[in-house]
C-alpha cells in the first residue's frame, strides 16, 4: 500500500512538472525573460501593416549553375540592387499586396504575391504577425536563426524580367524580422553560443523575401531548382 501511494504522488509530481514546462510553438518559447501580448489581445489592433524595404541585396544571380548557395549566410556572393519592397496587408483578413521591383544586372525584375496561402498552421491563414519562426522556434525551417517576425506572408505568385513572365505560380514568402544579418558584414550566425534566444540583433530589422520553384534540386541550398532570395536592410513602417 505504501509503495502504491508513493508511486501515485510521484506520478502527480511528474504530471505537474510536465504541465509547468510549456510546449514550444510559434507563440510560446521557453526560458524567456519577458512576455509578449498577442496582437488580438489589443482592442485597437486593426491588422494593417504598411511597410517598405530599401537597401536591397540579392543572394547570387538569376543564372547561377546548379550547386549554388542562395542563403549565403557567409555573405560571399551578395550584390546590392536598387529597388523597393512594398507590403500593404491586413493580417486579420489575410488580404492585401506584396511586391518588389528591382533593377538587376539581368534587367528589370519584379516579384508579386498573387494569392496568400497557409502551408502550415503557424502561418495563420497566409499572413501572420508577432510569432517566432526558424531556428528551434517550432515553426519554419532552420535556414534562418530564430527571430520574432513582426509580420510575414506566404502564398503563390509570379516574377517577371523586363516585363516577360519568368516564373508563374511559384511559392513566395516575405518576413519582417529582427536583425538576422550583421550591420557591417551582412553575415548570418545561425545558432547562438548559449541560451534559447536566437542569434539575432533585436536593435535592427530586416525584410527577407524569396520566390521558389516547386521543383527540387538537392545540389542547391536551399534544395530547389529556383530560389531567388533577396533582403532589405532598411525597413520603414508607414
Amino acid at each position: 500500500m505504501t509503495r502504491t501511494i508513493t508511486l501515485f504522488f510521484l506520478s502527480l509530481a511528474l504530471a505537474a512538472c510536465q504541465q509547468a514546462t510549456p510546449v514550444r510553438s510559434a507563440l510560446i518559447q521557453p526560458d524567456t525573460a519577458m512576455g509578449l501580448y498577442a496582437p488580438n489581445q489589443h482592442e485597437l489592433y486593426d491588422g494593417v501593416f504598411r511597410v517598405s524595404g530599401n537597401n536591397i541585396y540579392h543572394a547570387g544571380t538569376l543564372n547561377d549553375a546548379p550547386g549554388w548557395d542562395h542563403m549565403d549566410d557567409a555573405a560571399t556572393s551578395l550584390r546590392a540592387v536598387p529597388g523597393e519592397v512594398v507590403i500593404d496587408v491586413n493580417e486579420i483578413s489575410n488580404t492585401g499586396q506584396f511586391f518588389a521591383q528591382m533593377q538587376l544586372p539581368e534587367g528589370s525584375y519584379r516579384i508579386e504575391l498573387e494569392r496568400f496561402n497557409e502551408f502550415s498552421p503557424c502561418q495563420d491563414g497566409g499572413i501572420a504577425a508577432y510569432l517566432f519562426e526558424h531556428g528551434n522556434a517550432g515553426c519554419g525551417d532552420g535556414n534562418w536563426p530564430k527571430s520574432l517576425l513582426y509580420v510575414a506572408g506566404w502564398g503563390f505568385g509570379n516574377a517577371t524580367l523586363n516585363g516577360a513572365t519568368l516564373y508563374e505560380n511559384y511559392e513566395i514568402h516575405f518576413m519582417v524580422t529582427q536583425g538576422m544579418r550583421d550591420r557591417d558584414t551582412l553575415q548570418v550566425k545561425l545558432n547562438p553560443t548559449s541560451g534559447e534566444a536566437g542569434s539575432i540583433n533585436p536593435a535592427a530589422q530586416q525584410l527577407d523575401f524569396f520566390i521558389r520553384s516547386p521543383q527540387r534540386n538537392e545540389a542547391n541550398h536551399p534544395n530547389r531548382q529556383v530560389f531567388d532570395h533577396f533582403f532589405a536592410m532598411e525597413v520603414t513602417w508607414k
